[in-house]
């Protein structure tokens, strides 16, 4: 008989929740995250703008988007597994990835997997004399092959699906998620039919009761679509920035809007979708237009013979410096923080006084000692003075000084650094700062289109020194046409905590100040083709690389790679520098090898603000600006002001302003309103089973408690929370970024006043709370019991319980007799605990008291302090590897620590840990600390003593003495020093705890 065909019916899920909603692999979406930012300039966006830093990744997007597409079964094990598989997060996921990855040489498989006929698959080569092909032929998988004298590689027969047998037991060797994933290439790396090629018939099977038959993820996305909306989803950002979420949801098939009030974040959305989203044949129009744009400025600037010498040996990089005049002395003195112009090639920038004219040439010593070079890095800049010799005396005066900084009238500080004017493009002779070139990095004629360039640096000829002139001529003559046809901005800067630094420095207040002649006279020539959209982007990839912002690193290190010229936007700020150095436009990678991922829906992409959406979304995802973000509105002018003049179509269309006035930023009373409007704009502009994501971080725990009022005065109720840990650390982020991201899902409130009680409110809290979570353990000892790893932390099972609290509490529009939109809008005063910071506290109570450690039973727990619950806590999760500052710093506000700085040893945002028990100093452990005043505060002197030689005895009796209900709680000292023993990383204090735990346990009453 033959099986009945089940057609797709629209709106079959319309009411159906979304997976998301109670399954989502976190801690595998968190590696993958990770794994994507480590990727650095290999991230598919980047290349449209490395300036732009906030890009989410795009794997968070793809997880998101599905996870609010899938529906759950009764299988929620089921559900988790298929999910994983879209995700490519599985076994056979991982083993196709690893393959093409190809990071595991033969000999390490040899070494790993068991095998019977290895030599179907691998060829080996002798390299001792007593190895015959008669041994090999007998060898078994597996073996040691340096030890077996055998050196191994692939069959060159052998197809990907026969290496993928291999793969496939390789995986089985490893035994956690990490160590698989790491040895393979990302998902959206390989190509996707072959990747997923197994998935399909596994997801058809399972929902098959809705019709579902797909062979593509497009195709999924766009049934379930029909199956929730009637229609292919669409899904909206409307501060799309870097465009990462219109760009992912674009790719995987939902039709996409995308809209931000800042028309380079547009630009970037823009690119995204269709310059990376473009087809083949667009993107080969698009480098052709690269290449001829490039060629026809390169000609122009060989014509004028500024970028070459005598010889054919073309400029690389111009190195820069400011002059100030030393009120002590007369004297015009050079200033840089470091006068070390390449420790590669040993050479350094030598100070020469010349006394005629009270002022210093700038000498380049080649092929200097080290001792020379460390001299060098002195420089006449140190601690924010000038500083420098003369004649054997030493010269000190302040940077400001030499500026004239003074208090004013109201409390301000002003200068008497003259303010430049729109006409001006350097400095006049009567300023205080003058700017210099110094040094000049040339390539060599016969190298200048070689694979590895031959460089060498120079102190600037007279030659040099007359292009400096000639080009200034140029820019007299015309800058004030270029400036009226847009080829040259004429902006001024508008004031701001990023921008006022430019003209309290340096005096600068016009957006091309901070350029150079030089710089002003190749951007000229460059923007006049900017014609096509395609081409902007890289139109301002040159800007960031092109200013007196950019810094001139050099290379101390042994290893690789050369002196360079930093972009401007290295650490997203506008810093005034004392020397710089400019790219020649050479020396510019003007024609980009963008990544190619064709895009075939509708996508739009509007410079608006966000509550001004006109479109209805089935889903909306945002990263919204919160109050530890970067200010983009300010930093983003310095390329506005270069394309706000007639922007080529579509761009047109939008209005070439930053429009600060208007932007949602920082917190306080004017976030609050502009995060409302945006989010009740949202809200409206969805149907009643549409759904939103908000991603954002939480480093001030007072934004967290805004943003829950702000969603919920938007008549939005939170279904689910989730935890991410998007960001890796460098030097330039340390301590100042958060590392990780939450993911709040939520729903539009269901219609009619609902009016909550907090005394009422507070106990179903606590229910749901724990129902949530014991609901995700189960589901985590199942998972754990066929897959040998759980699927959720600690840290996800503690946000799913604030998801679980939040989700009571938003479903009230009136709490007591407030409502929501007054809540939310109201001035908060200082240190006002708010009912939001009450539920949230009383979800993070309930999870705790959940969230036992393994090795103390719950009526232990329950007896411990907060402080004593946060350390034994962290100590365990320690123990599983954990190191995100994150973790401690969510755990410390669960258990209401005061001031959980003091018990760690390490605050390194991906290396936090706790102190060791030998690491506490006396007064860390006295009666005025949280912990000093603790039975385990006491437990952790007593190991010190111990340890110092101190007889067990002499400490018994001492903790007898000063613990009036010591035989009370003789058992739960045994216990903590039970987990100690078991948890602590050192060995000394492990054994120490041992022998005290002995001898509390076996004390006999009357001792």
């Amino acid at each position: 008989m033959q099986k009945a065909t089940i057609t797709l019916t629209p709106l079959a899920l319309k009411d159906a929740p979304a997976l998301i909603e109670t399954v989502f692999p976190a801690q595998k979406v968190s590696f993958e995250a990770q794994k994507e930012r480590k990727a650095g300039p290999g991230q598919t966006l980047t290349a449209l703008g490395s300036f732009w830093k906030g890009r989410k990744p795009l794997i968070l997007v793809r997880a998101v988007v599905l996870g609010s597409l899938l529906p759950p079964t009764n299988d929620a094990e089921a559900d988790l597994a298929l999910f994983e598989k879209l995700m490519a997060f599985d076994d056979e996921g991982l083993a196709r990835r690893a393959l093409i990855g190809n990071a595991v040489s033969p000999a390490e498989i040899a070494a790993r997997i068991q095998l019977e006929n290895p030599w179907d698959y691998f060829k080996a080569t002798l390299r001792r004399g007593d190895v015959t092909g008669g041994d090999v032929r007998w060898m078994r998988f597996p073996l040691d092959a340096d030890a077996e004298g055998i050196s191994l590689r692939w069959q060159r027969s052998l197809s990907d699906d026969e290496k993928l047998v291999i793969y496939r037991k390789l995986m089985a060797t490893y035994s956690s998620y990490e160590e698989k994933a790491s040895l393979g290439k990302r998902p959206e790396e390989l190509d996707q039919e072959w990747l997923y090629a197994p998935v399909w018939a596994v997801v058809n099977r399972h929902y098959a009761h809705l019709g579902v038959n797909v062979r593509s993820i497009s195709e999924l996305v766009e049934q379930l679509g029909i199956l929730r909306y009637g229609h292919r989803p669409r899904v909206g950002d409307t501060f799309s920035g870097g465009g990462s979420i219109p760009f992912e949801a674009a790719r995987i098939g939902c039709d996409v809007y995308a809209s931000d009030l800042n028309p380079i974040a547009c630009m970037l959305t823009w690119g995204a979708l269709n310059i990376i989203g473009a087809s083949p044949k667009r993107q080969t129009e698009i480098e052709k237009l690269q290449r001829e744009v490039a060629k026809a400025v390169d000609k122009e600037i060989t014509d004028l013979g500024f970028e070459h010498d005598e010889q054919g040996n073309r400029i690389k990089a111009y190195l820069y410096c400011i002059e100030a005049k030393c009120p002590e002395t007369g004297w015009l003195v050079p200033l840089a923080p470091s006068w070390v112009v390449s420790p590669r090639q040993r050479v350094v920038a030598k100070l020469v006084p010349n006394f005629a004219l009270k002022r210093f040439d700038i000498k380049l010593e080649f092929g200097v000692s080290a001792s020379a070079i460390e001299e060098a890095q002195k420089g006449t800049v140190s601690d924010g003075d000038m500083l420098y010799e003369l004649e054997g005396k030493t010269y000190r005066t302040s940077i400001k000084t030499l500026r004239g900084d003074y208090r004013k009238e109201d409390g301000s500080t002003g200068n008497r650094l003259r303010l430049w004017e729109k006409s001006d493009f350097k400095p006049r002779p009567d300023d205080i700062f003058q700017e210099r070139l110094y040094a000049i990095q040339w390539i060599t004629k016969d190298t200048l289109y070689a694979g590895r360039q031959e460089t060498y640096f120079a102190a600037p000829t007279q030659a040099d020194l007359e292009h400096e002139r000639a080009v200034e001529k140029v820019l007299s003559e015309n800058l004030s046409r270029w400036q009226n046809e847009g080829l040259v901005p004429d902006m001024a800067i508008e004031q701001g905590d990023e921008t006022t630094r430019l003209l309290r420095e340096r005096g600068w207040t016009h957006w091309h100040h901070l350029f150079s002649p030089r710089d002003l006279l190749k951007l000229a020539l460059l923007r006049k083709h900017i014609s096509d959209p395609a081409l902007a982007p890289e139109l301002c990839g040159t800007l960031d690389f092109c200013s007196k912002l950019s810094r001139w690193i050099v290379r101390f290190s042994s290893g690789g790679g050369s002196d360079f010229t930093s972009n401007v936007f290295s650490n997203q700020a506008l810093n005034t520098l004392y020397n710089w150095a400019n790219r020649s436009f050479f020396d510019h990678s003007f024609v980009q090898s963008y990544k190619n991922t064709p895009i075939h829906v509708n996508a739009s992409v509007v410079c608006s603000p966000s509550r001004e959406i006109t479109e209805e979304q089935d889903i909306f995802i945002t990263d919204p600006p919160y109050a530890d973000a970067v200010a983009y509105e300010e930093i983003t002018e310095f390329f506005i002001a270069w394309l706000r003049k007639n922007p080529p179509k579509p761009f047109d269309d939008w209005v070439w302003d930053s429009r600060r006035a208007l932007a949602v930023k920082g917190s306080g009373d004017d976030f609050r309103h502009g995060m409302v409007a945006a989010y009740k704009a949202m809200a409206e502009h969805m149907p009643d089973n549409g759904m939103q994501c908000v991603m954002f971080t939480h480093q001030d725990t007072a934004v967290w408690g805004d943003l829950i009022g702000i969603f919920w005065a938007a008549g939005l109720q939170v279904v689910a929370a989730w935890y991410i840990a998007t960001e890796t650390t460098s030097k330039l982020k340390d301590g100042g970024y958060v590392q990780g991201t939450v993911i709040l899902m939520l729903k539009k409130r269901a219609a009619g006043e609902r009016t909550g009680f907090k005394q009422r409110l507070l106990p179903a809290v606590r229910q749901e709370v724990a129902r949530q979570i014991e609901t995700m353990m189960h589901l985590n000892d199942a998972v754990e019991a066929h897959h040998g790893e759980p699927v959720w932390g600690d840290s996800d099972l503690q946000m799913a319980g604030y998801a679980a609290a939040l989700k009571v509490l938003t479903a009230y529009t009136r709490i007591g007799d407030e409502d929501v939109t007054s809540f939310a809008l109201r001035p908060r005063a200082r240190g006002e605990v708010t009912v939001v910071d009450e539920i949230v506290q009383q979800a993070a109570e309930t999870a705790s008291s959940l969230l036992v450690p393994e090795d103390l039973t719950a009526d232990a727990w329950g007896r411990l302090t907060g402080i004593e619950r946060f350390v034994l806590r962290m100590m365990d999760m320690e123990t599983a590897g954990a190191g995100k500052l994150d973790n401690y710093q969510n755990f410390a506000k669960a258990f209401r620590v005061t001031d959980y700085t003091r018990v760690m040893g390490d605050m390194r945002p991906n290396n936090a840990r706790l102190k060791r028990v030998s690491e506490y100093a006396s007064r860390d452990l006295t009666d005025a600390t949280e912990i000093g005043v603790t039975r385990l505060g006491q437990l952790i002197i007593a190991l010190q003593q111990l340890l110092k030689d101190t007889e067990a005895q002499v400490i018994v009796e001492q903790l007898r003495s000063e613990m009036a209900d010591f035989l009370e709680v003789r058992s739960l000292l045994v216990d903590m020093l039970a987990f100690i023993e078991r948890k602590s990383p050192e060995p000394q204090a492990r054994t120490a705890a041992e022998v005290l735990g002995a001898r509390l346990k076996n004390l006999r009453f009357g001792e």
